[in-house]
């Protein structure tokens, strides 16, 4: 029964990452800038997990100072600059393709393991690889069909992505000394204060003001950023890593169904043929290796 209830915090936290783009156009109707909505997803986000932990789980507050980088790092690279880009790339494609995009983010995970820790690269690794960037092309609409988005916004989708991998880079340093809690929140003490620098007041004051700018901001920070990273974490208290990561891929589809349901978007055969591609990547790339990787690797050691 624990574990099961682990396999649902997973999914349910997938599923709210899901919602992203839904909060995100919500906040653009109501004329919300680009960076006030950078602002809104990492301030608040940051002072609602302050009072969660202070309440909770007070022993995420304590770190060493040596650790301080790891940490600003993650916030301003893997956390702030991956709203700019995702955000962006909403904004300029469908929701399908901007979720498909950010799950080209394992692979970009496989190739960095390779250059900063010598990881081997199997023929499993490199058949997902090239899973993933057909799937891109077929996303895009540079292989199949006409181009679904505009470049730049294809642009942001695989900038989003490389955000989006580091953090698993930054997090393999952080985790060696600190619980997944205490990363997640030190993470967010840096996007948080980092997005100040984005923040207009003035022109955010009468945005906030409509309904739809209300629960954009609700929508964004509760739904898409904290409860996901509470029950994401609380999830893999009971699931492999691994296995979490392929439950994750639920992200992609719900943003492609809220897509459809909500703004009417069209998935032809071609992108749905992406998804499926990008999908499998990600599932063959977290997927345990075999007995028979395992021995290829041993023996060309």
């Amino acid at each position: 029964m624990k574990k099961q209830l682990s396999y649902f915090f997973v999914i349910l936290g997938a599923a709210c990452w899901g919602f992203i783009g839904v909060f995100n156009r919500m906040l653009g109707e109501a004329g919300v800038e680009m960076g006030n909505r950078v602002f809104l997803r990492n301030f608040p986000s940051f002072l609602v997990l302050t009072a969660v932990f202070a309440l909770l789980r007070p022993g995420v507050f304590r770190i060493r100072l040596r650790h301080l980088p790891i940490f600003m790092a993650s916030g301003l690279w893997s956390v702030l600059c991956l709203s700019q880009f995702y955000f962006r790339c909403q904004m300029e494609c469908s929701l399908a393709v901007a979720g498909i995009l950010l799950y080209l983010a394992p692979s970009m995970v496989v190739l960095m393991s390779a250059v900063l820790w010598k990881e081997p690269v199997t023929p499993r690794k490199l058949c997902a690889l090239a899973l993933a960037l057909l799937g891109c092309a077929l996303v895009s609409g540079v292989v199949g069909g006409e181009l679904t988005a505009s470049w730049h916004g294809l642009a942001c989708g695989v900038g989003a992505a490389f955000c989006y991998a580091t953090y698993t880079i930054f997090a393999h340093y952080g985790l060696a000394a600190y619980d997944s809690y205490t990363m997640i929140y030190w993470t967010f003490v840096f996007a948080g204060l980092g997005s100040l620098a984005s923040l207009d007041r003035g022109a955010l004051a009468p945005a906030l003001m409509t309904p739809r700018g209300i629960w954009g901001t609700v929508g964004l920070v509760l739904v898409a950023t904290v409860l996901p990273y509470l029950f994401y974490t609380k999830g893999l208290e009971g699931v492999e890593s691994g296995r979490a990561a392929i439950l994750a891929n639920v992200e992609p589809v719900v943003a492609a169904l809220t897509g459809v349901m909500l703004f009417h978007e069209k998935l032809s055969g071609w992108v749905l043929l992406g998804v499926a591609c990008v999908l499998v990547s990600a599932a063959i790339i977290n997927t345990p290796e075999g007995r028979a990787d395992r021995e290829e690797r041993n023996g060309k050691a």
